[in-house]
């Protein structure tokens, strides 16, 4: 298989903070096309900052951020309105429009960026909906849905325009077990069904081993990756006694010892 052309998203050497801190250096990685692809790390670790980042919501000191081989940071104008198209994005809390009705969340952004009629819309709308298990639902308000409804249906918004890629910020934030786990059938169904490549922030051990393909773990310290691969091989085999313990839920009174490099 061409790595090249296996390759959706592409850092490469990118540096990020606020004012006069430094949150990323040099901090490089691949994913991989049809990927389920999870960012994880502690408080302070850079998670938020380098989901920003991905999505072209901020801009790096230094690097670039490759999007099916085109560069997020430097494009402008129609260049970077088609990139964006690529990508959709469910947001921690799901941000729907609470005065809007699941349907029209959903049908926002295909009023946003095409010229396709009401009717039309509304039937995307509506089919994307049914792709989370919400199409009896979309006349509700998102005020009258559960937690994980709500995000079934931030996500039903953020494949309105038939992205590549998903970004998910921590997707089981807030959920039941129960409901965690069906969200995680639900990522691994698109996934598989439909190729979409995830890439997704979480914290949450049991919906990582259940979803990932391969996992960055981000390091406060070390302003970078600490550790990459898929996260049963973090687990039994990292060279990391810090990484060994987090991904054996035995704590974190473990140093991490050095930074990764690819």
């Amino acid at each position: 298989m061409d790595p090249v052309r296996d390759t959706i998203i592409q850092v490469e050497k990118v540096s990020a903070g606020y004012k006069n801190t430094v949150v990323l250096q040099d901090v490089s990685f691949a994913v991989k096309r049809g990927e389920i692809f999870v960012i994880l790390g502690g408080s302070g670790s850079g998670k938020s900052t380098l989901l920003k980042l991905m999505i072209g919501l901020n801009k790096p000191l230094s690097g670039g951020i490759f999007i099916d081989g085109q560069n997020i940071v430097s494009a402008a104008g129609d260049e970077r309105l088609a990139l964006l198209k690529k990508f959709g994005v469910m947001y921690q809390r799901g941000a729907l429009f609470g005065s809007m009705t699941l349907l029209e969340n959903v049908r926002l952004p295909l009023e946003e960026f095409t010229d396709l009629p009401l009717s039309a819309m509304d039937l995307i709308a509506g089919m994307k909906l049914s792709l989370v298990g919400l199409k009896e639902f979309g006349s509700l308000l998102p005020a009258e849905l559960s937690g994980g409804m709500q995000k079934r249906a931030a996500i039903a918004r953020a494949m309105a325009l038939d992205p590549q890629i998903l970004f998910l910020d921590e997707l089981s934030a807030g959920l039941d077990p129960v409901t965690s786990a069906e969200l995680d059938h639900l990522v691994i169904s698109l996934a598989q069904n439909l190729g979409i490549t995830f890439v997704i922030v979480t914290h949450e051990l049991s919906s990582i081993y259940a979803i990932a393909d391969r996992v960055i773990m981000l390091d406060k310290a070390l302003k970078g990756i600490l550790a990459i691969g898929r996260p049963q091989d973090l687990r039994d085999h990292s060279e990391n006694e810090f990484v060994r313990r987090f991904f054996n839920r035995q704590g974190e009174s473990a140093i991490p010892a050095k930074k990764f490099s690819s």
